[in-house]
């Protein structure tokens, strides 16, 4: 059963999502509700043709930093100091350049002007933060999400060069977050070390429980 969200500020049960994910439609993308949402183990996830839509998925796709994966040549591309790494310095150009970065397999972008004021406001707040990845003064790659407890609920990255978003993604596995919740599955990612855990496991780790 899909729910319909109205102006109270309340998400049902997640353990009722759909078998994809699917929990619930409409509200608004408040400071007050994204937080709720993510505390929640719930995030939007919709297009510009679509009501605003919430997903909870059954099983999480996340990384954890002790179990990262860095092959050999990605680790002579992080002795080779070709990028500098900074974070939070220019989130919204970060927000920007995922949104219209082509991704295989994918028409347009889920990342609407909506939900970039949205992040933005968020990342005001000290509650989002960006990860940026220089290339001789260019922003090369990066990525961005939500800070809950420990857990960094990652909504997206992009890369302009080789290498620059992995970068982002080490970088992000040595600043103190466990797990990195990746939301979508990807092979790229699993190459890397991501993989599944349950909702349960899932919900322990927003808890401070893992």
């Amino acid at each position: 059963m899909i729910f319909r969200l109205d102006e109270r500020l309340l998400f049902p049960d997640p353990e009722l999502a759909e078998p994809d994910g699917l929990l619930a439609v409409g509200g608004d993308l408040s400071a007050e509700r994204l937080l709720l949402a993510y505390r929640n183990g719930i995030f939007p996830w919709y297009s510009d043709d679509t009501p605003i839509l919430w997903y909870s998925p059954h099983e999480r796709f996340v990384l954890f930093p002790a179990e990262l994966k860095i092959s050999k040549s990605m680790q002579r591309v992080l002795r080779s100091a070709k990028f500098t790494v900074t974070l939070n310095q220019c989130f919204e150009k970060v927000i920007a350049a995922c949104s219209v970065i082509e991704r295989p397999g994918q028409d347009g972008t889920w990342i609407t002007d909506e939900m970039m004021a949205a992040y933005i406001g968020l990342h005001h707040s000290g509650c989002a933060h960006s990860v940026e990845v220089w290339h001789k003064g260019d922003l090369a790659g990066g990525l961005y999400g939500v800070a809950v407890g420990a857990v960094f609920c990652g909504e997206s990255m992009f890369s302009l060069m080789d290498n620059a978003s992995k970068i982002a993604l080490v970088h992000l596995c040595q600043s103190g977050y466990s797990p990195i919740d990746c939301q979508v599955y990807t092979p790229h990612l699993e190459s890397m070390g991501a993989r599944m855990i349950s909702r349960e496991e899932y919900m322990k780790a927003l808890n401070g429980e893992l």
